[in-house]
């Protein structure tokens, strides 16, 4: 699954990285330690330009009554985008990029979990595969939301967990933004998962368990911290 990511570029960074066309978000602060629940940058296709939005992670379908059913749809399965009431209108329709440049999962040791920040050994930033949804309450009020999809974990992941999010080729996401390209045998090939030997894991500081703490300290490598 992905619980938690990061997204600590600026804004004038995820423009450019992303070719944005346009955006309504004025200003980005790093972010070190992103929870369900919050606001995230997101980007998606309108009237053939990428737009960059602000939406709340955790997918709240059109056809929900009670927009608390995000809270258990943080993460889409890639084997079930198109059997799951929940998914498979947004994977018909409704697809966008999450920006991040890592995500953090939990390792056992010694009957404990350890958090590991995982990414690409570059540092660079890449495009979780996601799927939003417009939610309208009954006074009018619409909110936008969504979901990070999953994968069975590459190599390396897969020494901690056996799940990974979906993280797209740079030339996959045109397409992956593309309301025409609906067709899942299209898109199926986009969700296999990265390949590890683009990617390296370190652990961090406990503190990541707990979402108020979303500071630079939190990615630095408990071996440094350690170390002194």
């Amino acid at each position: 699954m992905c619980g938690r990511f990061t997204l600590t570029a600026n804004l004038k960074e995820i423009v450019e990285r992303f070719q944005v066309e346009e955006h309504g978000i004025e200003a980005h602060l790093p972010r070190y330690n992103i929870a369900p629940s919050q606001e995230v940058p997101v980007i998606l296709m309108e009237e053939e330009q990428r737009k960059l939005v602000s939406m709340r992670w955790g997918l709240i379908p059109r056809w929900a009554k009670d927009p608390s059913i995000g809270n258990r749809l943080i993460n889409a399965r890639s084997e079930s985008l198109t059997q799951k009431p929940a998914f498979r209108r947004s994977f018909q329709r409704y697809r966008c990029l999450v920006p991040a440049d890592s995500f953090y999962e939990w390792k056992k040791v010694d009957g404990t979990k350890q958090p590991m920040r995982i990414m690409f050994t570059s540092g660079e930033l890449f495009a979780f595969a996601g799927l939003w949804d417009c939610w309208t309450e009954e006074s009018g009020e619409s909110y936008q939301s969504f979901t990070i999809i999953t994968t069975q974990a590459n190599e390396m992941v897969q020494e901690i967990h056996e799940r990974m999010p979906v993280i797209l080729h740079l030339a996959e996401e045109a397409a992956w933004l593309d309301p025409d390209w609906g067709d899942p045998d299209l898109l199926s090939p986009f969700l296999e998962p990265y390949e590890p030997e683009a990617m390296t894991m370190y652990p961090v500081s406990k503190a990541v368990n707990t979402p108020k703490n979303d500071q630079a300290e939190v990615i630095r490598s408990l071996n440094d911290i350690q170390a002194g």
